[in-house]
């Protein structure tokens, strides 16, 4: 849980301007970093857990994706079980889990750079609908609001 104080007094969307003391702008002003860089090592933490899980189905599944990749994935019973628990396929919308976040966007553009340099030499860029893109966007916002508790001062 990311605990963050009550802070009026650093916009004058929310405060009266005239009554804040520069000292008292400076304190609130210093929170907010404070509580932003909270924010920021949320999503590190997350991302970071996301650097580790990647492509576990390829080493937990070994045999079977040993024998898809023999067959060319002609056979696909490996692969379509990947594509289901990986979350950062995008490809099929069936595959898309209903909490997908710009963390699993952030994970397929990082996959695609490293597996297409490493393997080919170059990117191929995929296609996202836009509806996605809002979908991980609105996801991405409700994964940080249910983390973060004010606590009155």
């Amino acid at each position: 849980m990311i605990e963050i104080k009550k802070s009026k007094c650093a916009d004058t969307r929310t405060c009266d301007y005239d009554k804040v003391s520069k000292e008292t702008l400076l304190a609130n002003s210093k929170q907010h970093i404070e509580d932003v860089s909270r924010g920021f090592s949320f999503f590190i933490d997350k991302m970071w857990d996301a650097s580790f899980l990647h492509d576990y189905t390829k080493i937990k599944n070994i045999d079977e994706f040993y024998t898809d990749f023999k067959t060319g994935f002609a056979s696909r019973d490996w692969c379509v079980m990947h594509q289901q628990k990986e979350r950062h396929h995008f490809k099929n919308a069936d595959y898309v889990q209903d909490d997908v976040n710009l963390i699993d966007i952030i994970e397929m553009i990082i996959d695609g750079v490293m597996a297409g340099l490493a393997r080919s030499g170059e990117y191929k860029k995929e296609d996202i609908p836009d509806s996605l893109l809002r979908k991980a966007f609105d996801n991405t916002i409700e994964l940080l609001l249910k983390e973060v508790q004010v606590k009155e001062e």
